[in-house]
């Protein structure tokens, strides 16, 4: 019996090999194309060790249910989005576990035009049909297997990402980039060849043993290398990736790592001067920021709940140019609706070039005019239970229940929501220019959370 334990929200992800295994990727492979009655796959897999294994699994599966398949081979999450867009093709998997434990491994599904397919949009019946008894029976081999073909995208992919940029107009930077021997390594190499940028790299070479941990920069014991060097080499800029690279992670010219949030704003600010009036999306974790800007610069803001597969739905429904997640996640109209860890790097050394300005004079004054806690994490044994209480607790203030709870006052404001991948609540505070009555309520929430740190 195929489990369906590893089945999420958003992706499939578990422990290899007793969640996720061959057996399951062939499995799943298989009910892909039928349930999109595919012609056409795009596989591609991360560098976690069991990935290649699982990569050719998944290609019997396609094949045995009559699809061709074009093999991305070792890639990044986005280079599967952008393969299926540009190959036309039926649908992709992207064989990743993202920023979990060196011992997990998953899936990751889109449709046509790289549409995610998420619980809500085929994930629960994809399980039913893997784990359904009969599946043999129900799904027979087709009667002429389709092949598979090895595929460089590269070319493609890195063209498209300098258009987002002038590289004429960049300036000779000094860049650390630290791929954390993730899959970020070759491609920022690629992308290097066509910038006069000085790039200093650290742990640039992909490496699924995950000698310095698994590459997951919004966790705090993993940025001092890359503010260190930062610091020692008087860089202006430090870029470091999760091991997938759908997410990148800012350091400024003094080494400070830059909240995701304040990210978020300014990139809605590049965009609105360069579409004037546009659609802005943001997340409702932290909000105020996003908000104040996207009003100075004449924008329409869109609020949106959390999570990749509601985000891109609502970008394509509303006609939206960018969307930003505070958790580093960035989705751009031109890129099928999808989250890069390639075009805000882009984006921020065009700026960095354009403006005159360095990175921490860009978010200083919005640092000092809405300061936030970060997102905090809490292991909590009832994380509904939690909620509530803080819901009771907070009733005095203006309450909505768009993404978790988020609770409203005229000089504070905070968002907890559950993890749809992790059992924890996740906590964000800010405040209107005032550090001390934000570090003050974030302690307060803390202490009604309880629970422990994650």
């Amino acid at each position: 019996m195929i489990s369906t334990k590893g089945f999420k929200a958003y992706d499939i992800r578990g422990v290899v090999p007793s969640e996720v295994n061959p057996e399951l990727a062939y499995a799943l492979a298989r009910a892909l194309v039928t349930f999109l009655q595919a012609r056409h796959i795009v596989v591609g897999h991360d560098i976690r060790l069991s990935g290649p294994e699982l990569t050719q699994a998944a290609i019997r599966g396609f094949c045995d249910g009559g699809a061709d398949v074009s093999d991305l081979g070792q890639c990044g999450t986005e280079m599967i989005y952008f393969a299926t867009a540009h190959l036309k093709a039926d649908g992709g998997m992207m064989i990743t576990a993202s920023h979990n434990p060196a011992d997990y491994n998953g899936m990751k599904l889109v449709r046509a035009g790289a549409r995610p397919i998420s619980a809500d949009t085929g994930l629960r019946e994809l399980a039913a049909m893997v784990s359904d008894p009969d599946f043999a029976k129900k799904y027979p081999k087709a009667a002429v297997p389709g092949t598979c073909r090895q595929v460089d995208i590269m070319p493609d992919y890195i063209s498209h990402l300098l258009g987002y940029i002038d590289p004429a107009a960049i300036k000779p930077l000094k860049i650390v980039a630290n791929p954390g021997n993730g899959g970020a390594g070759p491609v920022v190499k690629a992308l290097a060849a066509h910038l006069p940028c000085q790039f200093s790299f650290i742990n640039a070479e992909p490496d699924g043993h995950f000698p310095n941990g698994v590459p997951n920069p919004l966790l705090p014991e993993n940025r001092a290398v890359t503010s260190e060097a930062v610091k020692a080499q008087k860089a202006d800029l430090g870029i470091a990736w999760d091991g997938d690279f759908d997410r990148c992670f800012f350091f400024d010219e003094n080494g400070r790592f830059i909240e995701g949030y304040y990210l978020v704003g300014l990139f809605a600010q590049y965009f609105l001067k360069r579409h004037p009036g546009c659609k802005i999306l943001y997340d409702p974790r932290l909000v105020w920021n996003t908000e104040d800007i996207i009003a100075r610069n004449g924008g329409q803001p869109v609020r949106c709940k959390s999570g990749h597969a509601f985000i891109k739905e609502r970008m394509r429904k509303d006609g939206v140019v960018y969307g930003g997640e505070m958790s580093a996640h960035h989705y751009f109209a031109d890129f099928s609706y999808c989250d890069s860890g390639m075009i805000p790097w882009l984006l921020m050394i065009s700026l960095l070039s354009t403006s005159g300005l360095t990175l921490s004079q860009m978010v200083d004054e919005r640092i000092r005019e809405y300061p936030c806690s970060g997102e905090i994490n809490r292991k909590v044994k009832d994380a509904d239970a939690v909620i509530e209480k803080l819901a009771k607790h907070f009733s005095s203030g203006l309450q909505d229940r768009l993404d978790g709870l988020s609770v409203v006052y005229d000089e504070w404001r905070f968002n907890i929501r559950k993890s749809n991948t992790e059992p924890v609540v996740r906590l964000n505070v800010e405040t209107r220019g005032d550090k001390e009555l934000m570090e003050q309520k974030t302690a307060e929430l803390l202490e009604l959370i309880g629970g422990e740190k994650a």
